[in-house]
């Protein structure tokens, strides 16, 4: 098996703080993989060098095989970044917001059209999608953020905290569609959450990540088998405390 994102050794500094400290995973191709810790512990950081939106201090990182910094017009072909502040254009509808993102990457009109139909039926925001942007919630705003990352069915998805600040039935959408994208259109998802109870029902494997290192990583009953706990955060808890 072939690895959708391999991160090695990464060191990553802004001036003085060190926020990713010899950083190591790979994705497998196909897989919900999470990175989980508390904040400021280095999941964003590791997620846009991956993006290629920003460039290590040390290390190496790929993406299907290439370098996120020798090959990042290719890496950027292959992925979608969902930020965590992500945001839209308000004055445009869901739907003109959908088209305009679409254009980018559609050569026809009819694979705009494809496109768009794809991010409707992710979105599930049916009649609403006419409305413009500025007059959705938050839970809405962000399952069209989530149509736009997924419509193009990357080869490597990156979602920064997709459901953060949602309430649970956007929430549950949200994984749903995450689930049925990986399942269905064979992509592969690397995201990040402070969540770990969201996240054990969600991910194939998960590395816990703290002051920019991963202190444990494996399948999520794996890693609770080992530590004698009931849950991810009881799991994060007693690896902390050990280290």
């Amino acid at each position: 098996m072939r690895f959708a994102a391999e991160v090695e050794e990464v060191v990553r500094d802004f001036g003085e703080i060190r926020a990713l400290d010899g950083l190591s995973f790979s994705v497998n191709e196909g897989e919900i993989y999470g990175l989980i810790g508390p904040n400021g512990a280095g999941k964003t950081t590791a997620l846009r060098i991956v993006s290629t939106l920003l460039l290590p201090t040390s290390g190496n990182v790929t993406v299907f095989g290439r370098d996120v910094i020798d090959a990042a017009l290719e890496v950027r072909r292959l992925i979608s970044y969902l930020p965590e502040e992500a945001g839209a254009y308000k004055n445009l509808s869901g739907h003109e917001y959908l088209e305009f993102m679409a254009k980018f990457t559609a050569k026809t009109e009819e694979a705009v059209k494809e496109t768009v139909g794809a991010a409707e039926e992710i979105s599930g925001l049916e009649q609403r999608l006419k409305d413009k942007v500025k007059t959705y919630s938050k839970g809405m705003k962000r399952r069209l953020l989530v149509a736009r990352a997924l419509m193009t069915t990357p080869k490597l998805a990156v979602l920064d905290e997709p459901t953060s600040g949602l309430d649970v039935l956007h929430s549950v959408h949200v994984r749903r569609v995450i689930k049925r994208y990986v399942e269905r259109q064979g992509v592969t998802v690397l995201l990040s959450s402070h969540n770990m109870l969201e996240v054990e029902h969600l991910c194939d494997r998960v590395a816990l990540i703290n002051k920019g290192r991963i202190i444990a990583e494996g399948s999520p009953s794996d890693l609770k088998k080992k530590a004698g706990a009931s849950n991810l955060e009881e799991v994060f808890a007693e690896v902390v405390g050990l280290a």
